[in-house]
């Protein structure tokens, strides 16, 4: 079996692994998530869904990459003959990701600078959308690169392959160890100082306050699934990846315990937060908290301007505070999902990891440029949407249904897992893979479809969503089959038998 690198510590792959999950989505879709779903009601979906779906899958990974010790095409390879295209596509999934991911944090690096002399002036919307993006009238204009956003993307592409280029160890580690506390300590002095604000009672009434009624909706109980699901990097190869560098004796499913609940504490940190931020800016417009409610890029971008235009004091420092706290998540993020290609690259092709590093992320760095763009900001959100809705949750569903039914694996990676963990994992964890998770993806993957067929995302035209959205989600999938049919380097060893592998 070829020699692969490994994590110095345990601790050193769960704040990996939190990282990964800890990613611009925490802060900026949870709450409103949460507001919109029921508010303190949502709670209780929100942790049946990781119970039930996030912790079963997390752990599925986990076991998936320690036993098979590859990236996700490999692992899958390994597992079972005829699915490496799985690992493909969840990689392709990621690699798209990437393309975009470094260009929101190319803009929250520009605007952590903005902070300090509020260059947002007092209108935020027309500043980011008119002054900084430059963006064009229409979806489909591509116009220009904007320097704006081009030159703090390339430094976000530096650091990023910077950092991959010295290794699992070294690089991944090191990073993560550096980042992910900095970025607790820095989001709970924000957390500290924004309860403290005049208003921020009654915007935690408003994110806390739970409205009981909603929970018998079933969309409520979907937007809890949703979130776990895009929260806790599940479905494009990600902790595959970061598991395949595990030592043989490492408690799976602690780590993959640990690893949930500090992503959701997380969440729960940056509700308080932000609906303590929402609260004031309400209370200073005189105007109810539900008024002022937003998400995505909105949420980051226009509204936070706006209530660190209205601090009492030390508004730039605040603003600096938290524009860093979006590019360290930001990074651990992009950073674990640059990973994936670069490791099914250096399995596949036999590279060295410096030059699979410069081919892989520098080919998303070069696509990445076309979010630079006037046009980018409509490019982004179509295949942000189209890659999440179409590529994620229907990655993960197929997952799910090859290794529960067609596969009937789940007793094997369970005695995997068991072998290895203090927690020994029961029935629970068969029924909530093989019957919960399929059920509620599945019915997501309806709607989705349902939703889009009826009406364009956005209301964006067809033309234009066809190949921004359509196109790149199909484009993931097909990539799968075509990377599968290349051979393995003759270095690799992928022999299955009747169990799955023999190493």
């Amino acid at each position: 079996m070829e020699n692969r690198p490994q994590w110095g510590t345990r601790a050193g792959f769960i704040m990996a692994a939190v990282g990964s999950a800890i990613g611009l989505g925490n802060i900026w879709r949870f709450p409103a998530v949460a507001y919109e779903n029921g508010g303190g009601a949502f709670f209780l979906p929100y942790l049946f869904a990781l119970l039930t779906a996030g912790i079963p899958l997390l752990i599925l990974e986990f076991t998936l990459g320690h036993k098979y010790r590859g990236s996700a095409p490999l692992s899958f390879a390994r597992f079972r003959k005829g699915s490496e295209w799985i690992g493909w596509w969840q990689i392709a999934i990621s690699f798209v990701i990437a393309t975009y991911y470094a260009v929101i944090i190319a803009w929250a690096m520009s605007y952590s600078f903005f902070s300090f002399n509020t260059s947002w002036g007092d209108d935020p919307k027309g500043f980011l959308f008119g002054e900084y993006l430059k963006l064009s009238e229409a979806p489909g204009v591509i116009g220009g690169v904007v320097p704006g956003v081009f030159i703090p993307l390339v430094i976000v592409w530096v650091v990023t392959l910077g950092v991959l280029v010295k290794g699992i160890k070294k690089g991944i580690e090191v990073a993560n160890k550096v980042m992910i506390p900095t970025l607790v300590v820095l989001f709970l002095v924000i957390v500290f100082r924004a309860v403290t604000l005049e208003g921020a009672a009654e915007g935690l009434n408003a994110f806390f306050k739970p409205d009981w009624s909603q929970i018998a909706n079933a969309k409520v109980w979907l937007a809890a699934y949703g979130q776990i699901f895009f929260s806790l990097s599940i479905g494009f190869a990600i902790m595959i990846t970061y598991s395949s560098y595990l030592p043989k004796k490492t408690d799976l499913t602690n780590s993959a315990f640990i690893t949930g609940f500090a992503n959701s504490g997380f969440e729960l940190l940056a509700g308080i937060g932000v609906f303590s931020a929402l609260g004031f800016m309400a209370a200073q417009q005189g105007v109810e908290v539900k008024d002022v409610v937003s998400a995505g890029v909105g949420l980051a971008f226009v509204v936070f301007p706006q209530i660190i235009n209205e601090f009492p004091a030390f508004n730039g420092l605040f603003g600096f505070a938290f524009f860093t706290c979006l590019v360290l998540a930001g990074f651990t993020s992009l950073i674990s999902i640059v990973e994936t290609f670069v490791s099914g690259v250096q399995d596949k092709f036999n590279v060295s990891r410096k030059k699979s590093v410069f081919v892989g992320g520098g080919l998303a760095a070069l696509i990445s440029i076309l979010f630079a763009t006037n046009g980018g900001l409509y490019l982004l959100d179509a295949a942000d949407y189209f890659i999440n809705q179409f590529g994620i949750v229907l990655a993960g569903l197929i997952e799910v249904i090859l290794i529960a039914w067609v596969a009937k694996e789940l007793k094997n990676l369970q005695s995997h897992a068991d072998a290895v963990s203090d927690v020994r994992l029961g029935a629970w964890w068969r029924i909530c893979l093989s019957v919960i998770t399929p059920i509620v993806l599945g019915y997501m993957m309806i709607q989705n479809f349902i939703t889009n067929l009826k009406e364009n995302y956005e209301g964006y035209p067809t033309s234009f969503i066809i190949y921004s959205g359509w196109l790149v989600a199909a484009a993931a999938i097909i990539a799968g089959f075509v990377f599968m049919k290349i051979k393995w380097n003759k270095n690799i060893t992928v022999v299955e038998d009747s169990k799955g592998v023999s190493q």
